[in-house]
């Protein structure tokens, strides 16, 4: 039996991608898979009795060796912001392609805590900060001091002892450019280096606050319960930076979507699903319940999300449990079929992922298929003509070409960069002031003013002409031209729309970093937690590879 692969006009609408979840494709569990045969040592540590200092992790294998440096540093709460534009923080970091010396760490204490405005090396790779979460590392440092575990309800509502707020890398600010390492085989899956960065960060925070513990009360102090530390992770809050990513990187958005959906077209294709894979598939199904359970939020929106899935994943283990037989002829397209019947699309799309759980050999080489070159494909074909344009669009786009923007419901918002916080912002452009510095983001409406235009255009006029007079509109030629042999790279939707959330583009982009839970504080922004329920480095060697699943319980 043939499966079709999902049509890109019901995948790429919003309310869908929004609706996405982590899963075996997900940046920072095919991380932990490609690694986990490395070897990890903490190879610096040298922090005072407070916590301040320098830390150095890494990981070898043969003559590579990766080395994250952290800096912690002391600062004042009051210097404390998780802003873009904060200038101090609890810790900063890089990481260094090999094994640094003293004079490159010394180097380095200068630069790297300055972050943007510090000026990094090509030996550097990564570069990131991060800030406690103050409530939570004092508490734990005063429970450890006195000899006892901390409260498992703050923890577990809040999930991690810090947070980061940003990540760079590929050439910002003095970092190694991405030609110089683009051929090792090592980082070829895409964020590769951030997730390591992350992931070390993750255990520094747990090495610092047993050490500032043991040294406030030497003789009674405990380490934190390592059961505990696994069900820790790294905090973050995501703003609107994170939705131009997913615009302005057609073919790489198509490729992490396209091995998605062929990763489930194979498993609906499997004739036969053998005791073993079933038995992973309802074991996770059933262990997700808690994880759904478990998900802290104080979003009405999000609750109401939450309480959705639930209903419906629960919905679905009963139908599992009950009624169906794994032995018939194609189950996994059975089931699919079901769910998309009869549930949510956020239960969709939830139990698409649980779907990849039994199937390393279908994931695994996928996962290489989620990079891409884009340059490549960012040249316009010049020689072609209007009548081949006209004809992408109308196959590409039939739904964006059916909305109406002389609506003002149509072309409400606008994105624009802020010019204090310096971040991407969406306004309301009948009620704010700043349309005329508008970023080019509103692709739909883009594509129904270019195919307008193309529908009084001579057919045989070639498109190198049609730029000429029309060089406005380059931006959108180019993106038509990538769709015609990417289908996913296109969100199909409009992201000026009154009725447009913008956090469905940011959660988009985390559930294919590897977000377990997202909790949304407005419309605009959202926290979430990176790693929690991880193995631990000592545990990379032999873990369960389910453990997304495994969490909490």
């Amino acid at each position: 039996m043939k499966v079709e692969l999902r049509d890109p006009n019901i995948i790429m609408k919003l309310s869908r991608l929004g609706s996405f979840h982590q899963s075996k494709l997900s940046f920072l569990r095919s991380f932990l898979n490609e690694f986990k045969d490395w070897e990890y040592k903490r190879d610096l540590f040298d922090l005072d009795k407070d916590g301040f200092g320098v830390v150095v992790y890494s990981f070898k294998k043969k003559d590579r060796v990766y080395s994250l440096i952290c800096f912690a540093n002391e600062i004042q709460d009051g210097e404390r912001s998780d802003r873009v534009i904060a200038t101090k923080w609890d810790a900063a970091f890089t990481l260094y392609d090999g094994v640094p010396n003293k004079d490159d760490i010394d180097r380095l204490k200068k630069e790297v805590p300055k972050q943007e405005v510090g000026r990094l090396s090509y030996k550097e790779l990564t570069l990131s900060r991060a800030n406690k979460s103050v409530r939570v590392f004092d508490h734990v440092v005063k429970n450890l001091s006195n000899g006892q575990q901390p409260n498992l309800d703050l923890l577990e509502k809040v999930g991690y002892l810090y947070r980061t707020t940003a990540v760079y890398g590929s050439g910002k600010f003095g970092l190694a450019d991405r030609f110089r390492i683009k051929k090792r085989d090592e980082i070829n899956g895409p964020f590769r280096l951030e997730m390591m960065l992350v992931y070390f960060v993750r255990q520094f925070t747990f090495d610092q606050v047993n050490h500032v513990a043991k040294n406030k009360n030497p003789k009674k102090a405990v380490e934190l319960d390592p059961k505990i530390c696994k069900n820790l992770g790294i905090g973050n809050s995501t703003g609107l930076g994170m939705a131009p990513f997913i615009v302005n990187h057609p073919t790489l958005l198509n490729n992490w979507i396209m091995s998605r959906e062929k990763a489930l077209k194979k498993i609906r294709e499997i004739k036969k699903v053998n005791i073993h894979d079933s038995n992973i598939f309802k074991k996770c199904l059933r262990n997700s319940i808690k994880n759904i359970t478990s998900w802290n939020t104080e979003s009405e929106y999000q609750l109401k999300k939450i309480k959705d899935l639930l209903s419906d994943v629960q919905k679905f283990l009963d139908f599992v449990e009950k009624k169906f037989d794994f032995e018939t002829d194609y189950p996994f397209n059975q089931l699919y079929l079901w769910v998309e019947k009869k549930t949510c699309e956020e239960c969709i799309e939830y139990i698409v992922s649980l779907m990849m759980e039994p199937y390393n050999e279908i994931i695994e080489p996928l996962v290489k298929q989620m990079s891409s070159e884009e340059d490549k494909y960012f040249t316009i074909p010049t020689n072609r003509n209007v009548e081949e344009l006209k004809s992408i669009i109308e196959t590409k786009y039939s739904n964006i070409l059916s909305i109406n923007f002389e609506k003002k419901q149509n072309f409400k918002k606008f994105w624009f960069i802020s010019k204090n916080k310096e971040e991407p912002r969406i306004a309301d452009r009948f009620n704010e002031e700043g349309s005329d510095l508008e970023q080019p983001l509103a692709v739909a409406r883009d594509i129904k003013k270019l195919y307008e235009k193309l529908l009084i255009t001579k057919k045989s006029m070639k498109i190198d002409e049609f730029l000429s007079e029309n060089s406005d509109l380059r931006h959108v030629v180019r993106r038509a031209f990538i769709i015609e042999n990417f289908p996913y790279s296109e969100i199909q939707d409009n992201t000026i729309s009154e009725n447009t959330i913008p956090i469905d583009m940011l959660r988009l982009k985390l559930s294919f970093f590897g977000a377990l839970k997202f909790d949304p504080r407005s419309d605009k922004w959202l926290r979430i937690c990176m790693f929690q329920g991880a193995p631990l480095p000592n545990e990379l060697k032999n873990y369960d590879d389910h453990w997304v699943y495994s969490a909490n319980s």
